[in-house]
C-alpha cells in the first residue's frame, strides 16, 4: 500500500477510534460517587480535648446535632472512630446541599468538635481496573 493510501486509511478509522474510546468508557463500573451533579466530602471531627465525651454529647444534644445530622439530602457513606483524632465521616450529596451541609456543621458540631474538611471520590473501582491492567 503506497503512502497517500495509508495516511487515507489512517485517517478513516479515526472516527471508529473514537467510538471504541467512548464504549469503554460507558462500560466503567458506577462510581459510589454518585451520578453527575453529585459530590463526596469527608468531615473529620476532632475531638474537642478539654472537654470529656459526656460534656461533648451534651453540647451535640443542646444544639441538635443528633436531630439534624446529616441534613436532608445527604448521604453517609461512611463513619468511622479514629482513636485519639476523632470521627471520619464521608457524606455524598448534591453539589448544590454543600453549604447546608458546613451550616449544620458550624452551628451544631463546633464546640464539641474541631473540623476539617476534604473533598472526596472513590477510588476503588479505578484501584481494581489498574490492578488487572498493570499485574
Amino acid at each position: 500500500m503506497n503512502t497517500r493510501r495509508r495516511v487515507w486509511a489512517a485517517l478513516a478509522a479515526l472516527p471508529l477510534l473514537a467510538l471504541g474510546r467512548r464504549a469503554a468508557k460507558a462500560e466503567a463500573p458506577p462510581s459510589p460517587t454518585g451520578g453527575p451533579g453529585e459530590t463526596m466530602l469527608t468531615v473529620f471531627l476532632r475531638h474537642d480535648e478539654t472537654k470529656t465525651v459526656d460534656e461533648i454529647n451534651q453540647h451535640l444534644k443542646q444544639t441538635g446535632w443528633f436531630r439534624d445530622f446529616p441534613p436532608e439530602g445527604v448521604t453517609v457513606v461512611s463513619w468511622y472512630v479514629m482513636m485519639g483524632i476523632g470521627q471520619v465521616v464521608t457524606l455524598r450529596f448534591p453539589a448544590e446541599k454543600l453549604r447546608d451541609v458546613n451550616r449544620l456543621i458550624e452551628g451544631e458540631a463546633w464546640g464539641g468538635y474541631r473540623t476539617e474538611f476534604y473533598p472526596t471520590y472513590d477510588y476503588r473501582g479505578l484501584y481494581e481496573q489498574l490492578k488487572k491492567k498493570m499485574g
